[in-house]
Order: structure tokens, then sequence, then C-alpha cells
């Protein structure tokens, strides 16, 4: 896709960062979402379907389709864990706002995190822990309970806004805040707080039932 600038548009967003963006995407595979549109199935309109990402999200017009809910069982039989499935087009948006704001993320990331980092994986963290297993005789282990799914809005907004210089970077993450997520049975629910779990080619948290409506 070219790069040119529009100067019609009210937010300047690259055509070959859609493009990028598309091509990670694929790279991550990924279900369909609510739309049962499959990424082979994107690509038989390509050029045309990237086009329609570019155009309304450097127009503002971008609103990001409901999430689909998929449930997992746990690992260890205790019940299941509700994950969502954005859909083609809205991973690639959200890739397109990722990789924005990566450049300046991962200049005040601390050496010693591992989690969601480009270039780095589960087992990187693992073997961070055994060479300072041998440097030190005492760990810390802590987690915060259910932490991407009650992490309040207006706090990830706040980290947002003080690592960017783009209001369109901002505007969409208020809209994927706030996206609503789709049960098997139809049923949608809209969050009031969590935010999507791992990167943004990857699944999400859905919220609790307790918010749902048809």
């Amino acid at each position: 896709m070219e790069t040119s600038r529009s100067t019609e548009k009210p937010f300047w967003i690259s055509k070959g960062l859609v493009w990028a963006a598309y091509q990670k995407v694929k790279a991550n595979k990924g279900a369909p979402g609510v739309d049962g549109q499959s990424i082979a199935a994107f690509e038989k309109d390509l050029k045309n379907n990237l086009y329609k990402v570019w155009n309304r999200m450097s127009s503002g017009s971008y609103f990001p389709p409901p999430v689909k809910a998929v449930e997992i069982p746990k690992a260890h039989g205790d019940g299941v864990r509700v994950l969502g499935v954005p859909t083609v087009a809205d991973r690639i948006a959200q890739t397109v706002v990722a990789m924005t704001l990566e450049p300046r993320l991962e200049a005040v990331f601390q050496d010693s995190s591992y989690g969601y980092r480009r270039g780095r994986s589960a087992l990187d963290a693992v073997q961070a822990c055994r060479e300072r297993g041998w440097q030190r005789d005492w760990v810390v282990d802590l987690d915060i309970q259910d932490f991407f799914g009650s992490c309040p809005h207006d706090l990830i907004i706040r980290a947002v806004e003080a690592n960017t210089d783009q209001p369109w970077v901002v505007l969409y993450v208020r809209r994927w805040l706030s996206a609503p997520v789709q049960y098997p049975d139809g049923s949608l629910v809209i969050p009031d707080r969590g935010t999507p779990q791992g990167n943004t080619a990857k699944l999400r948290p859905a919220p609790t039932r307790s918010n749902r409506h048809r």
C-alpha cells in the first residue's frame, strides 16, 4: 500500500502502517470474530478491506464491532475462562495503534519486563529467572487478582495520554475499552472496566455477565 499523506482527513495515518499491521495479524493467525470472517476470507478483497480500515481510522469514523466471547475450560478443570475474539479488521486497527505506541513504550519499559513485548517470550522470562536464581537466594511471587478484567478505564486512558501526542490513538483506545462483547446466545455486555489481555492480535477477556443486556 502507498504511504502518501492525505490532506483531506482529520488524522494522518500512513497506509503503509495499515499494511504492516495486516502483516502482523496474518502472521499471528487467529479465529474469526463476530462477523465470521477468517483471514483468508478477508484477503479475498484485501485491497478494499485494508482501504476501509485506513479510511475510517483516518477520518475518525472507525467504531469497533462487538467482540466474540468464547468460553475456554480452565487448565485444572475449575470452571471456564471467558475470552473475546475481535474481527480480523478490528485486530488490524488495534495493531495500527499498538505499533504507534510501541516505540515510546519500549523506551520506558524496564529491561527486566517480559510480558507482551515484541521479541520477548515466556521462555525468555523463564531463562532470566533461572539465571537470576543463581544470583539470589530469595524470590518474591505475587499476582494481582483479575487485573486485566478489573482495571479502571480512566487509568488506562490517562496512561495512554501520557505516552502519545496523537489524539486518534486516545480516541480509538476509548472506543475499544467500551466495545460490546457478544456471547454465543446473542446477548451483549458493555464493559465498564477491564482491558484487552495480551497483544492486540490475540484474544481479549470479556467482562462479566452481570452487565449483560440484549
